[in-house]
Order: structure tokens, then C-alpha cells, then sequence
């Protein structure tokens, strides 16, 4: 069975699907890999590396994709009109059947499903994994969104004026710098965590009623909406809030970036648009030189000022709010990405076999598998 690994070609996207360690395993379990030339540079696995590990190296896309019966991914593959923009179809180099694996991010690219139809592929969205125990390995959104609150608070003190930790010197002393991180989901809280290691004040806003024992457990003081009602979903994912709540919840947002030095924003709604919570009249209430991070600029943000790829100041406050942060970070972020997706090959395939085989009924199955034998088989884009 040949597995292919594709140089990814989105912009800010330094990841690769596969490490050497990774490639290795796939060999040991009898696979043919094959890896696209240049693939894991960003990520400083040369072609060498994963030449030693028992893969063959290729010059380009086509020659990897041709005859592949598992292709791996980062981004979901380029196709259709995105394919004629940039002079590259990567779908229509895929084997009629194959199986693709990746962050396909199907709420937002959704006319990328009927093109994987056409082509009869198997097409598994890891980003849809669902947060049960046995999937923990598997999770591609935590293992990155881990990185991501780590960077985030490294790229706030990057474009902050002052320090973060308390200093007592001679001279005089400098207050610790308060921090506040809206959504303290995995992002939010390693921002926390880490926010916390630098020496800064911490608090951390959530609608989920559950994130206030996890944000206490780390340090940090829980910002709490008067009758807040818990806004979770049964895969503990936060969840739309009615319009009473967002009044109260803009208003203590308001009050406390008063206060705020930086600002951390991590909130999702999964296939919605991030919630917006910091609005332009909060930034000019903000004092100058504070900094506001947006992790959710991809999904429309969390912050109006938020300008996709930029570091922006407006009323004296600097807005950072960089695409794809995890990429920022391409070896570490490519090691645990590919590590998810090994473990989730691990569950598909028949070891006396040595072929993919899959329990449609199995829940991490259910949960992630968009498409098969032309059929659009997942419940929420049927």
C-alpha cells in the first residue's frame, strides 16, 4: 500500500504531515511512503532524513499522488476553483478511491466536499474528532491549540512595552503586567500557564461553567458573569449564548480590559464565527501600550480592530493577530500533528491485512469521515 506525503502549498503553512520518526513506523507496518521533495524543510526534516527512515523521495506532487492509496495532509488538498487560481490541482492528481487524511476544515470549505465525491475519496476531517478518551491521541485541534496559547503569550511580549514579571531593583519597582485571556479552552489555558510562568497577573474569562475550576487549578482568577448560565456542549466545545448573556458578559469584558495589560483571545464556536467580544469602544478604554493577541482572526476573530497578518495599533493599543499560529512553531507543531495522525492510521488499519479497514460504526469513525464511494456520509453535511 503506497502512503503519500505532500508538500503543503497554503499560505503560512509550515507543517508537514509526517515526520522521519513518523515515516518509519508507517514503513514498519508495511507501507510504501512516499514523501514530495521539500516537504518537511520548514520543519527542518530534510529530504535525507526521510530518506533514512525508509521513504522514497520525489520531485513533485503529481509523481507522490500517482498510484497513492493514503495521502496525509495538513490543509486540505488544492482543488476545483481554488486549483485554477493558483495553477495547481492537487485533487486531480489523487488515485480514484484514495483515502485522505487532514485538517480539511469542511465548515468552512464545504464546497471542497463534492470534489472529493467525484474523485470516490474517502475523506477524514481530523479537525471533527470527537472528545471522547479514546480519540485523546488522536486530537489534532488540542495538540496544536497547545502551541498556539504557548505563542500567543511570546508574541505579546514581543510588541509589549514594559516587562511581564514583577522586578525589584534599586532604582524602584515594576508591577507585574495583568493579563486577561478570554476562552480557557486548550489555547487559553497553556496561555494561562504560561502567562503565569512569566510572572504576569492572570485572570481568564469562559461561558463554560466547568473551565473556572481549571483556570483556578492553574493560578489564575476566573472572571465571572453575573447569572451566567453554563453555554457547553455535550463534547464540552463552548456553545452560542442568548443575547441577555452577551450584554452582561460584553459589560464585564468592558470593565475588566480597563485594568488589562494583555489581552489573549482563544474563543470558538465550532462551524460558527468567533464570538466578538472585544469591541472597538473596549479597545480606545484600554490603556496605551496594552496589547491585545487574537487567536481567532481565521474564524472572523474575537477582537473588531483584528486585522488578519498584522500587528496593528489603534488608541494606543497594539493588536496582534497572526493566521495559523501553531505554523509558527513548524517542528514542534509538525511532531505532534503527525503523531495524531499516525495514531488515527493505527486505528484504521488491518495488521494482517496490511490494508486500511474501518468500523463505519465505530464513533471516532462517525465522528470524522466526510465522504465514501462518492456519498457524503457525515450527518452534519449530508
Amino acid at each position: 500500500m503506497k502512503l503519500a506525503i505532500l508538500t503543503e502549498r497554503r499560505p503560512d503553512e509550515t507543517r508537514v504531515a509526517a515526520t522521519p520518526d513518523t515515516v518509519k513506523k508507517y514503513v514498519d507496518m508495511g507501507m510504501t511512503v512516499v514523501v514530495e521533495s521539500g516537504a518537511g524543510a520548514h520543519a527542518n526534516f530534510s529530504d535525507g532524513l526521510y530518506q533514512s527512515a525508509g521513504a522514497s523521495v520525489v520531485g513533485d506532487f503529481a509523481s507522490a499522488l500517482q498510484g497513492a492509496d493514503l495521502v496525509l495532509k495538513v490543509q486540505r488538498p488544492l482543488g476545483g476553483k481554488e486549483s485554477q487560481a493558483r495553477a495547481v490541482d492537487e485533487l486531480a492528481a489523487f488515485k480514484q478511491g484514495a483515502v485522505l487524511i487532514g485538517a480539511l476544515n469542511p465548515y468552512q470549505a464545504a464546497d471542497a466536499i463534492p470534489l472529493y465525491n467525484a474523485r470516490q475519496i474517502s475523506a477524514f476531517a481530523m479537525e471533527l474528532m470527537p472528545r471522547i478518551t479514546r480519540a485523546q491521541s488522536m486530537d489534532v485541534l488540542s495538540s496544536q491549540a497547545n502551541l498556539a496559547g504557548y505563542k500567543a503569550v511570546l508574541d505579546a511580549a514581543a510588541v509589549y512595552d514594559r516587562a511581564i514579571p514583577m522586578m525589584m531593583t534599586a532604582a524602584g519597582t515594576i508591577a507585574p503586567a495583568r493579563v486577561l485571556v478570554l476562552g480557557a479552552g486548550v489555547a487559553g489555558l497553556q496561555a494561562i500557564a504560561t502567562a503565569r510562568r512569566n510572572g504576569a497577573i492572570v485572570s481568564a474569562f469562559d461561558v463554560r461553567a466547568a473551565a473556572k475550576e481549571q483556570v483556578q487549578s492553574l493560578g489564575a482568577s476566573f472572571v465571572e458573569v453575573e447569572a451566567a448560565a453554563d453555554a457547553e456542549t455535550s463534547g464540552g466545545y463552548a456553545k452560542e449564548v442568548d443575547e441577555d448573556y452577551k450584554k452582561r458578559q460584553s459589560a464585564k469584558i468592558h470593565e475588566t480590559l480597563k485594568k488589562t495589560d494583555i489581552a489573549i483571545c482563544t474563543a470558538l464556536i465550532p462551524g460558527r464565527p468567533a464570538p466578538m467580544l472585544i469591541t472597538e469602544e473596549m479597545v480606545r478604554d484600554m490603556r496605551p501600550g496594552s496589547v491585545i493577541v487574537d487567536l481567532a482572526v481565521e474564524s472572523g476573530g474575537n477582537c473588531a480592530i483584528s486585522q488578519a497578518n498584522e500587528v496593528v495599533t489603534a488608541y494606543g493599543v497594539k493588536v496582534v493577530a497572526y493566521r495559523n499560529v501553531p505554523a509558527r512553531l513548524p517542528q514542534d507543531a509538525s511532531a505532534l500533528y503527525a503523531k495524531n495522525l499516525l495514531n488515527f492510521v493505527n486505528l484504521l488499519w488491518d495488521k494482517e491485512a496490511k490494508q486500511l479497514a474501518w468500523d463505519s460504526a465505530d464513533e471516532i469513525i462517525k465522528s470524522t469521515l466526510l465522504t465514501e464511494n462518492g456519498v457524503t456520509v457525515h450527518g452534519n453535511f449530508a
